[in-house]
């Protein structure tokens, strides 16, 4: 039994203390206070000392160059200790405090930012959009590079009402966190699949297709002699998961295909209990390789909710105080009929009656 206990194999990560920073260990536990001493760079103090974290910015989407560089980085300046947080910021860990000065400056002269803690906006996390999402909407990686330009203060400053989260989805199966998130933007298909009778049989697993819909809007049919499927177009929602299992069912359509703007989310229990994101912005065409309508009209409600919103309130507590009505004339968002939610069981959560003026 003792050798069995000790029997080291590849299943499962290691344990995560293995990688722990030796101060850290020391003071797991024993944490006495934290401090901000600028932004991106926290103080944490124990009874055995100080570890000082510097958080730089990461495009997420990363190369092996980019990885090379944050390692130099952090066995010149950290002891070799990094990590990424769960917003995919770079976190260096230094137990000497000289060191902090040394390092911001070589991260600004490779090109890079330190902030995005406290009250600023933190790394966006994002999907993987036309690089690699087979059912991608709108790219990602470079919508988030294209608002991140324009919000920088926001993340090199601490001057929010509060923290501020922001995500990106490439489509609505959303495997960013644009439902929790204080501002998210999230990819949209307009049309239903492309079906090329032709291939389908070959390629795909009829049952499995069928299956595959959310809102059995699938169903075998045939065509010239054919099993293949037809689609229930007012029953499908665009998701793309047909797509998934089935590659004779394309979704991208370049005419159609844009973006949405969604407020208000939050996972923090703090103040008030988790939101889900609501609908700001129905639809905004795709326009790369800058997308402007889209950065210009985030970067006006980040404007808006910093110039209104109370210290420590968060988007969507900050909207709830002020009424949505109020919101919509702040941002100078149009308010459409796609805003009136008719899922059947909304009624609770949203104002969905013809006497609803907003």
């Amino acid at each position: 039994m003792a050798t069995e206990a000790k029997r080291v194999t590849d299943i499962g990560p290691p344990h995560y203390e293995k990688f722990l920073h030796p101060l850290i260990k020391e003071n797991y536990g024993k944490w006495e206070f934290h401090e901000t001493l600028a932004p991106g760079v926290l103080a944490h103090t124990g009874p055995n000392g100080t570890i000082y974290s510097v958080r730089m910015s990461s495009p997420r989407l990363v190369s092996s160059n980019f990885l090379r560089m944050v390692c130099d980085l952090a066995d010149k300046y950290a002891d070799g200790y990094f990590r990424f947080t769960s917003r995919n910021n770079v976190e260096f860990l230094l137990a000497n405090k000289d060191n902090i000065e040394p390092l911001k400056k070589e991260i600004g002269e490779k090109g890079f930012l330190v902030g995005g803690t406290n009250n600023a906006i933190s790394n966006v996390v994002h999907t993987q959009g036309w690089v690699h999402c087979h059912s991608a909407a709108t790219d990602a990686s470079g919508l988030v590079k294209a608002v991140m330009d324009e919000l920088a203060e926001y993340f090199t400053t601490e001057k929010l009402p509060a923290k501020l989260r922001v995500a990106v989805a490439c489509c609505l199966n959303m495997c960013g966190a644009v439902h929790a998130s204080d501002i998210a933007i999230l990819g949209l298909h307009r049309t239903p699949p492309r079906i090329d009778h032709e291939t389908l049989p070959n390629l795909c697993e009829i049952p499995t297709t069928v299956a595959s819909c959310p809102n059995n809007a699938i169903r075998p049919t045939s065509v010239e002699g054919k099993t293949t499927v037809k689609v229930d177009e007012d029953k499908c929602m665009y998701c793309g998961n047909c797509f998934t299992v089935c590659p004779a069912m394309p979704m991208a359509d370049p005419l159609n295909d844009g973006v949405s703007i969604w407020v208000g989310g939050k996972i923090s229990n703090a103040r008030t209990e988790p939101k889900f994101t609501k609908l700001a912005v129905p639809f905004i065409p795709n326009n790369p390789p800058r997308w402007p309508e889209v950065t210009s009209k985030v970067k006006e409600i980040v404007e808006v909710y910093a110039a209104n919103a109370k210290p420590f309130e968060r988007v969507g507590e900050w909207i709830e105080r002020i009424g949505w009505e109020k919101f919509f004339d702040l941002t100078g968002i149009e308010f459409t009929k796609y805003h009136l939610d008719d899922f059947r069981h909304a009624g609770t959560t949203y104002r969905r009656s013809i006497h609803n003026r907003y």
